[in-house]
C-alpha cells in the first residue's frame, strides 16, 4: 500500500555548500534531503522510501562545531509499505521445488510455497515450473496476484520479507491481452 507521509529530518550542509545567496542554498538543502532520503531506502515503521513530494519547510540553520550547518525540514513523501491481507501483484524471478520468489515493487523477497499454491504441482527442467490441470502456469517472469499472509522486518538489510498465498478467489497467474 502506498502511503503519504509527513516527515521532519535535518539536514547538514558543509561549509562549502554554503552561499550567501538563499535561492542556492535552499538547492543545496534540497539536494542533501534527496540524497539522504534515497539512502535511508526504508524503515519498519513506513516501509519503503519512494519520492518527496513537496518541500514544507526549512528551519532556522544551527552552525555545528566542525562548521557545517544543520537545518530542519519538513517534507512530505510517498512511500510503500505491505500489510497482511493485501491483495498485490509480484513478477516472479526464481522457481525452487518448494515454491517461487517474486519481486513486488521494491521488495525482492516475496516467498510464496507450493503449501500455498492449491492444486498446482512442481515440474522440473531446464525452465522449471509449477502446472495445475487446467495448464495454468507459474514460472519465471509469471505475473502473479496474491494474499499478503506474513511480512518480517530485516534490520540489518533494511528490507521487507513476505510471505503470500494463492488460496483464495482470483489469486493467481495474471493474463495479459495482446492489444
Amino acid at each position: 500500500m502506498f502511503l503519504k507521509v509527513q516527515l521532519s529530518w535535518n539536514v547538514i550542509i558543509a561549509p562549502e555548500n554554503l552561499q550567501p545567496q538563499g535561492l542556492m542554498l535552499q538547492r543545496a538543502i534540497i539536494i542533501r534531503l534527496l540524497g539522504d532520503f534515497a539512502m535511508k531506502k526504508a524503515t519498519k515503521d513506513l516501509g519503503y522510501f519512494l519520492a518527496v513530494t513537496t518541500l514544507e519547510k526549512i528551519g532556522e540553520g544551527k552552525v555545528r562545531q566542525h562548521g557545517d550547518v544543520l537545518f530542519p525540514v519538513v517534507f512530505n513523501a510517498i512511500t510503500f509499505k505491505i500489510f497482511n491481507g493485501e491483495i498485490l501483484e509480484g513478477v516472479v524471478h526464481k522457481v525452487l521445488k518448494h515454491g517461487v520468489f517474486m519481486r513486488c515493487g521494491p521488495i525482492e523477497n516475496v516467498y510464496l510455497s507450493h503449501l500455498k499454491m492449491p492444486d498446482y504441482e512442481y515440474v522440473p527442467g531446464e525452465n522449471a515450473c509449477f502446472m495445475n490441470d487446467k495448464l495454468s502456469k507459474i514460472g519465471k517472469d509469471v505475473t502473479l496476484r496474491f494474499s499478503v499472509i506474513g511480512t518480517k522486518w530485516m534490520e540489518a538489510d533494511r528490507d521487507f520479507q513476505a510471505l503470500v498465498s494463492l488460496e483464495g478467489d482470483y489469486l493467481g497467474p495474471v493474463s495479459t491481452l495482446d492489444i
